[in-house]
Formats: structure tokens, C-alpha cells, sequence
């Protein structure tokens, strides 16, 4: 039985954990799936949208403290000596749109993969929590993602007290963007992805990109940057057929080219 399953249907990719017997527990099997997953959804072409969800009663419940390989990042021996630069949830460079789907408790390294995502929608029944602080570890890349993501206050509840938080006050201070009953959470993070599909996919990614990139830059350096985006989806195929599109009042059909 694969960890993680992969399915494309009119390029949305959904990505779902699959080891609901331990709750989703991210082991190092389980860990090479999903990054294995979320590699195969970058380099798609004709994946342009992808969801992350889980199977199970439970969305992730963490690293896995009985994995012997220690590779989940934050627990076991190999805790300082393997970084996790280039993994799904820390470093890889993704400009696709990327929805989480969640339901019930997501901690720990869930909730960093969660953070991965632009758009968060869960059900009323998830909850959210970094523990890692109450078992002595620290909490290193939620540190990093979430005060960007919620205030300072909002973040530090999370991050320093390993208690979690209900959707509803999720929901409050900004980390879940949408919050359903729970037999809507699936058709709504699929619809949302439908819609995401008419814009134009090279056209979104340039933006997320800038968007991006440029959090970190001045702003002289800013405009340039977006303004070399700009020469750069404008020679694609896809902009010449949105501006035929648009000129002959009809819907038009993206290539990602």
C-alpha cells in the first residue's frame, strides 16, 4: 500500500496521505512518499492545481516518535543532523496554487505541511497544534512559516505553549482561509481548485512567484524583478490565446505553454 497517493483529474493533482492506521504519523517512508508526491506535482505540466489531504479520521499526527529512521526532522537521533532544505514543507521552490484540505487534529509536521499551502480550508471538526515544546524539542520551520502566515500573538500561542487550537479560532486569527461542515471539505477544496484551473496556470505562477520572491526584496528591486516576469509570461502561447480569447467573447483554453 503506497503512504501517499497521487491523483490527477483536469489537472488537479490531489496528494493524500494514506497510513491512517497511525494516524498519518509521518515516518521516514511515509516522508520520501510525500516528497516524492509533491516533486512529481512541481515538475507535472499538466498538473497545475494540487490538494493535500489525508486519509483517516485524523489529517497528521505528527512525526512519528517510534520511526527508527529519526527522519522526520523533529524527533529521534538524527534530529541536528538532517535539515530539511529542500522537502515539501520547507524549501521547495512550488509556484503552483496548493490548497490543504483538513480534517481532525493536524500537529506538529502536518501543520508545517499545511503552512506549505495557499489556501487552507478545514473542517469544523480539525484542530491545530505544535506539541513539540511540551515534549523539550523546538519547533524550527512552523517557527520560521507561521508569523508569516498569523500575528505574532497568534503564532506564539501555537508555538510556545504546544496546546492546541479548535478550526473556529483557526479561523479567527487567519491560519484556516475557509471553514465547512465536514462532509462539504472535500467538494469544496476540489471546488475551489476548478476554479483556480480557468485563470491561466504559467500567468499564476509568475504572479505567486513574485509575490514570493519579493517579500524580501526592496522596492526598486521588486518592480524590476515583476517586470522581468512580465516579459517572460508574455512570450508564452497563453497570452496570445487569453487576448484572442477575450477579443472573440469566449472562454479561453489554457495550455500552460
Amino acid at each position: 500500500m503506497s503512504l501517499v497517493t497521487y491523483e490527477l483529474d483536469d489537472h488537479v493533482a490531489t496528494i493524500t496521505l494514506n497510513r491512517p492506521d497511525a494516524r498519518n504519523a509521518i515516518n521516514g517512508a511515509l516522508r520520501r512518499d510525500l516528497n516524492a508526491a509533491w516533486n512529481r506535482f512541481r515538475d507535472d505540466e499538466d498538473a497545475w492545481v494540487g490538494i493535500l489531504t489525508a486519509n483517516g479520521d485524523v489529517f497528521c499526527a505528527g512525526g512519528d516518535l517510534k520511526d527508527g529512521e529519526g527522519s522526520v526532522g523533529t524527533f529521534g537521533g538524527t534530529f541536528w543532523e538532517k535539515p530539511t532544505i529542500n522537502s515539501f514543507e520547507s524549501g521547495m521552490e512550488l509556484f503552483k496554487p496548493t490548497i490543504a484540505a483538513v480534517h481532525g487534529p493536524c500537529i506538529g509536521y502536518g501543520l508545517t505541511g499545511v503552512l506549505f499551502c495557499d489556501f487552507v480550508i478545514a473542517s469544523t471538526e480539525a484542530s491545530f497544534a505544535y506539541p513539540e515544546v511540551s515534549l523539550g524539542v523546538p519547533t524550527i520551520v512552523g517557527a520560521i512559516r507561521l508569523p508569516e502566515r498569523v500575528r505574532w500573538a497568534d503564532a506564539m500561542e501555537l508555538l510556545l505553549t504546544g496546546r492546541p487550537i479548535t478550526a473556529e479560532r483557526a479561523k479567527e486569527i487567519g491560519l484556516v482561509w475557509r471553514l465547512v461542515e465536514p462532509d462539504r471539505l472535500q467538494s469544496e477544496a476540489q471546488s475551489w481548485a476548478r476554479t483556480l484551473t480557468e485563470a491561466a496556470p504559467l500567468a499564476q505562477r509568475a504572479t505567486k512567484e513574485v509575490a514570493s520572491r519579493t517579500a524580501n526584496m526592496g522596492w526598486i528591486e521588486s518592480v524590476r524583478f515583476g517586470e522581468t516576469m512580465r516579459k517572460v509570461a508574455g512570450a508564452t502561447e497563453d497570452v496570445a490565446e487569453g487576448i484572442a480569447a477575450w477579443r472573440e467573447k469566449r472562454t479561453p483554453k489554457w495550455r500552460a505553454r
